[in-house]
């Protein structure tokens, strides 16, 4: 996502410009982001969840719903369309739901395709720039839009069945113990990476913008770097995070054996516990990637299935020895 500062004299110091550019046709991303049944489920905040009461994208039609705060606050929204232009714009009014609402701003959302991804720019303009500060200091508009875009992301990973990889394992343990085994160092250090391997922990921190990094490292002393950047940490439901290669700084760095590959894999892994035992499904697939880029991703799934088969054999060993 990025802040541009492409404000006229007029807008300066009131307007918020994000973009996102995601691994998905600009079809699908208009059709999540303009029906209730898919919108409902993306929208808004960490921990928010949302009631859609009417949603009709047309000129002069209206998009109803109420926010349910993790605290249980509920927030009454409503948003009147302007200009819809299918797969290409959305205008609106974004306020409470009352009218003259000092509050309200208005919003203008593009569908840019590029290649075999869409990008996304969303301007939003307030009042003035006051009360955009207060907006920003007291309710966490910056932050807030920038989790709901990571929310449709991991959404459109959720739902492109062309670019993304899915692995369902059944493990003989309680969800608790899994998901401790995915989101404690002591545990990870175990089972983590390619069989072979010598995991090292340099940074781990389980928290939304937290990042893990580690070093792997083979027999003949060869060393990488890898790192997770995570989202989303539900326990014991679900974990939502970027993985990439990376230095030992933990920057991003290339896949050390393909010069075209994702800089970012979306992964989410879902535990659902069934009479004492866990099913995981992980969900992986690139972020603001190149047609090339997302064609050698799809190009090796039938190989990444291979290396996780072992990655999750190893994590099946060391909770079989666990639950002793």
């Amino acid at each position: 996502m990025e802040n541009k500062n492409e404000q006229s004299s007029s807008t300066a110091g009131r307007e918020v410009v994000m973009a996102r550019t995601v691994a998905a046709p600009r079809e699908l991303v208009y059709k999540v982001w303009t029906e209730p049944e898919h919108i409902a489920k993306w929208w808004g905040p960490n921990g928010f969840t949302n009631t859609v009461y009417e949603m009709n994208v047309i000129a002069g039609g209206a998009w109803r719903y109420m926010m349910h705060g993790p605290d249980g606050t509920d927030f009454p929204n409503r948003i009147r369309y302007s200009e819809v232009i299918p797969n290409e714009k959305l205008a609106y009014v974004h306020d409470s739901g009352i009218d003259n609402d000092p509050d309200e701003f208005h919003v203008t959302v593009t569908f840019e395709t590029v290649g075999a991804c869409t990008k996304i720019t969303m301007r939003s303009l307030f009042a003035d720039a006051a009360r955009l500060e207060m907006l920003i200091r007291d309710f966490g508009v910056l932050e807030g839009g920038k989790q709901t875009l990571n929310h449709l992301e991991a959404y459109l990973v959720g739902m492109d069945e062309t670019s993304k990889l899915t692995i369902v394992r059944e493990f003989n343990a309680p969800r608790e113990l899994v998901f401790k085994a995915w989101t404690e160092p002591g545990h990870l250090a175990h089972w983590w990476g390619p069989k072979g391997m010598q995991l090292s922990i340099i940074k781990f921190e389980l928290k939304p913008g937290g990042h893990f990094h580690y070093s792997m490292e083979v027999p003949d002393g060869n060393k990488m770097w890898g790192r997770f950047v995570y989202r989303e940490i539900s326990a014991p439901e679900k974990i939502i995070f970027t993985s990439s290669f990376a230095d030992e700084n933990g920057d991003i760095a290339g896949n050390p054996w393909l010069p075209v590959w994702p800089a970012e894999i979306l992964n989410i892994v879902a535990f659902t516990e069934q009479n004492g035992k866990t099913l995981m499904v992980l969900k992986g697939g690139p972020v603001s990637a190149t047609d090339a880029e997302i064609e050698a991703y799809n190009n090796l799934k039938a190989n990444m299935q291979q290396g996780f088969a072992g990655t999750f054999d190893a994590l099946d060993a060391y909770l079989a020895d666990t639950v002793k």
